[in-house]
């Protein structure tokens, strides 16, 4: 599968404080469940390039606690984040709340909400609707939408040699 077949980064579409993007990868539908919901996958592909997943823990059940915790690509600096999963509907629809540990990007930390839904298609290929909201800000807004781009970018590599 090539970078395009993992879907080309479509514009997301930027309301105010609410950013979508749909993304369609040449991944059975239980695959990319997994890369969202396994610790072991996830770190192989979470986080853009420049600041990829250094480690994590997850408790997927509602209720249940997730962190990560992201890395420089060129210094020692990290970043932690962590959430509380709302809904678990496996294979198709995660929900969690997303919060950074610190100030990040426009003042101190806060709760927003991010809805994976995974669409099972007839050709085994799986269209991912995401949605990440309550951004405090334009400035948030355009930071995360750089941030889940480059990701998805990376789960698209990551599943198709996970194909391969």
């Amino acid at each position: 599968m090539s970078m395009s077949e993992a879907s080309l980064p479509d514009l997301p579409t930027l309301l105010p404080h609410r950013l979508e993007m749909e993304r369609i990868f040449d991944a059975p539908r239980d695959l990319v469940w997994m890369a969202w919901t396994r610790p072991e996958m996830r770190i192989q592909w979470m986080g853009p390039v420049e600041w990829p997943m250094l480690s994590g823990t997850n408790d997927l059940r509602v209720g249940g606690l997730w962190r990560a915790c992201l890395g420089s690509a060129t210094t020692e600096d990290v970043l932690w984040q962590g959430g509380m999963y709302r809904e678990v509907i496996a294979p198709e629809r995660l929900v969690f709340t997303f919060r950074w540990d610190e100030s990040h990007e426009d003042g101190p930390p806060a709760d927003t909400l991010v809805t994976v839904v995974l669409h099972e298609l007839p050709d085994g290929r799986t269209r991912m609707v995401f949605t990440h909201e309550g951004l405090k800000s334009q400035r948030s807004l355009e930071g995360h939408t750089h941030g889940w781009t480059s990701t998805f970018g990376r789960l698209g590599v990551w599943l198709s040699q996970k194909q391969s």
